[in-house]
């Protein structure tokens, strides 16, 4: 019997791009698998690295805000369905899977002309414009969290949690602490501000080093370009740009974790039963969404909040004292979480398809 085949998109981000990846990897031998994506975006470097066929398209930005570049985003989310639509008629996929992102939307859009069923999944509370958009389009939607629900159609949508990469549970402790070079004496604080860093925590981190460091064996990941040579020697204490193929024996390792408040971060580190300090986006680099994740996550008793306004050298210390002392109360409430198994259920979904 013949593969069917699945197109997937997403993109912007590595947050619209690594839970596809999960899911890709699996499906594995299952289908027959392609990425449509953006022609320069984040999503062509990270989707080169699993060798799938990569296509490219003209996008634009979905912005929410009034901007001369509107009027040439317009043309090119035009350009980018007639893109698609071309992609597509040579693919033939039996169904496309979107995880959001402007990229998404010409695919979609599409799919939907060439009667190509759809699905798409939701990592935050309130819907990205990607997916705003795109859900009167969408066969079947999946959100993250139960309060996302309210904002598409009841008929065709399922709370299922956030796909967790599978390689993140594999991780060794003891070969986290022999890569890092640190001992078993002190606890293993991990900050990680995203994919391009953060330089408000990053400042933090620094300013309160020589105070953080008598107490904690930091990794520190800062983001592209953001490394500070004139801190290497502060024992204790690694900084990395990236960590990659490290990252499950590092998480194996790690006591406590700072972290934005991107949907895929802090489920993982919740399925991980790591405590965190959620530092989310603030209002003006974002829409938001990152500040009511952190919200859901507090309520439930999963970790603490600081706001990035609230953020100073002497406030990261308070609440990372306060995580501390809050840490075994954490990890309980995370024990007793209810959270699914989100990536076995999308690939029951799409194995559905082809049943």
């Amino acid at each position: 019997m013949s593969k069917k085949t699945i197109v997937f998109t997403g993109g912007g981000s590595a947050g619209h791009v690594t839970p596809n990846i999960a899911i890709i990897k699996e499906i594995g031998n299952d289908w027959n698998i392609q990425y449509i994506g953006s022609k320069n975006g984040i999503e062509k470097e990270l989707i080169s690295k699993i060798n799938i066929p990569y296509h490219g398209i003209s996008s634009g930005k979905l912005r929410r805000y009034i901007d001369v570049e509107n009027v040439m985003d317009v043309f090119r989310v035009l350009k980018g369905c007639l893109d698609a639509r071309k992609a597509l008629k040579k693919i033939k996929p039996n169904l496309v899977f979107s995880k959001g992102g402007f990229v998404s939307v010409p695919v979609i859009i599409a799919a939907r002309s060439l009667k190509i069923p759809i699905f798409i999944h939701e990592s935050d509370i309130t819907p990205g414009l990607a997916n705003k958009i795109s859900q009167r389009f969408a066969t079947k939607i999946f959100t993250s969290f139960e309060e996302t629900k309210k904002y598409f159609p009841a008929q065709k949508t399922s709370v299922i949690g956030s796909p967790i990469r599978r390689e993140i549970f594999k991780g060794s402790e003891e070969k986290g602490r022999r890569f890092l070079g640190f001992h078993d004496n002190r606890p293993i604080l991990t900050i990680m501000g995203g994919s391009l860093g953060a330089k408000k925590i990053n400042e933090a981190v620094r300013g309160a080093l020589k105070k953080l460091a008598a107490e904690y064996q930091i990794v520190h990941l800062c983001g592209k370009n953001n490394m500070d040579s004139s801190y290497s020697s502060v024992p204790g204490y690694k900084q990395f740009e990236y960590i990659h193929d490290e990252l499950p024996d590092i998480l194996a390792a790690t006591d406590l974790v700072i972290t934005r408040g991107g949907s895929n971060s802090i489920f993982e580190f919740l399925a991980l039963k790591i405590p965190m300090l959620i530092i989310p986006l603030g209002l003006e680099q974002s829409r938001g969404d990152q500040i009511l994740n952190a919200k859901a996550f507090e309520g439930e008793g999963y970790s603490i909040t600081l706001k990035e306004e609230n953020l100073t050298m002497e406030t990261f210390v308070d609440q990372l004292e306060t995580l501390q002392k809050k840490s075994g109360e954490i990890r309980r409430n995370m024990e007793q979480s209810k959270m699914g198994d989100a990536l076995q259920t999308l690939v029951n979904e799409i194995n559905g398809l082809s049943s």
